[in-house]
């Protein structure tokens, strides 16, 4: 299957050659940042299955869970595209609003939902973890 994705301006554009391998909805303290607020929705994808065209800038910082992450960004609008893993190369992470169809990524958990702020709303029908979930295969 195939999918694409993009940003808010149309300078990025994302190729998908494959389905999501997991998607999750985190609640890091860094993901509020990313969202504005609330919790990211995020679908993981093999890294050689994504195509991207256009200029992506990279931030690098540490996650909560201490992993080293680059976060990917329009250089032209900002919306907030892509985040890799140093750690896993093998795979590529795509935010959800960047995808033409982000019912594609509904999530499968809720992560670190201890960093949650009070008001979060939190899907209790999925599994709820309150930090870091060990690595997917």
């Amino acid at each position: 299957m195939s999918h694409g994705g993009g940003c808010l301006c149309g300078a990025v554009r994302l190729s998908i050659a494959a389905d999501p391998i997991a998607a999750r909805q985190c609640w890091c303290r860094l993901c509020q940042y990313l969202s504005a607020g609330g919790g990211t929705v995020n679908a993981v994808f093999p890294a050689d299955a994504v195509t991207v065209t256009g200029e992506v800038r990279w931030h690098a910082s540490v996650a909560d869970s201490g992993n080293a992450m680059q976060r990917g960004f329009c250089a032209t609008c900002g919306t907030p595209l892509l985040s890799k893993a140093d750690a896993r190369p093998m795979h590529l992470i795509v935010r959800a609003g960047a995808l033409d169809d982000p019912a594609i990524a509904a999530p499968q958990s809720a992560i670190w939902t201890s960093a949650a702020p009070p008001w979060a709303c939190i899907d209790q029908e999925i599994p709820n973890l309150p930090g870091q979930p060990p690595p997917l295969g």
